[in-house]
């Protein structure tokens, strides 16, 4: 029983927070194209940081393009969050690239081709997280965007694991059907009011190849050295 289950650990990609992962179903299986869409500060880039911590804790290699955080800004951020990575950072298991907004906005037609070479490039990073796509989707056509995508299908075709984020309204809904369709996994973020309370929601639209069942939605609070903290409120949604 236990070599079962320490084969299905190797298949998936965990986030390192035991709730989650079984919402998710067990995690991420490995090859798996993500789709993380939502809405601002709904938590997106909270929980690939969470998805960063648990996949090096693996043994996982990871690459984060990111438009949110430069390097320094993203290790004090999670080391408040009580994900410190720092030795990883030092020992080059997960790499950063900083995708400057502003210099988006004049070079987007080299963003995926940057981001695709270095995924090429680097094989032994098994992890890729682009977070996020937002300031780059609305100035190239939607040709680029789905010869994206496909590429992206080929590295998770050779074992990689791909999560791209965005907000929900950065793509036209006929765009936004298709890149749904094309991912494997799809989560949505998103801040609900419940009673007097505003909390945020991570909805697991769909897993395919999960390993369990998957949860409709998991709602959670962001607090210091703790991160993603899961509150009783959680319910499926009809």
């Amino acid at each position: 029983m236990e070599a079962a289950t320490e084969e299905a650990k190797k298949n998936i990609i965990s986030t390192g927070h035991s709730e989650i992962d079984k919402r998710l179903g067990g995690g991420l299986p490995i090859g798996s194209l993500t789709l993380v869409e939502g809405e601002s500060d709904s938590g997106k880039s909270v929980f690939c940081q969470q998805m960063i911590w648990g996949s090096l804790n693996d043994g996982y290699q990871v690459i984060l393009f990111t438009t949110e955080n430069t390097t320094k800004s993203l290790m004090t951020q999670m080391d408040s969050l009580g994900l410190n990575i720092l030795d990883y950072l030092l020992l080059g298991r997960v790499k950063v690239y900083y995708m400057r907004p502003s210099q988006l906005k004049d070079r987007a037609n080299d963003a995926f081709p940057t981001i695709l070479d270095a995924t090429a490039q680097h094989t032994e990073h098994r992890l890729i997280i682009v977070d996020s796509l937002t300031p780059m989707l609305p100035i190239v056509s939607d040709v680029e965007i789905m010869h994206y995508i496909e590429r992206c299908k080929y590295f998770c075709d050779q074992g990689r694991t791909i999560i791209n984020v965005m907000h929900s309204y950065a793509l036209d809904t006929r765009v936004l059907l298709r890149v749904r369709s094309a991912s494997d996994a799809h989560l949505r973020l998103m801040i609900e009011k419940i009673g007097d309370k505003l909390v945020k929601t991570l909805e697991v639209a769909k897993v395919r190849g999960a390993a369990q069942t998957t949860g409709n939605i998991i709602t959670f609070e962001v607090e210091p050295q703790i991160g993603m903290k899961i509150m009783p409120l959680s319910r499926a949604r009809a």
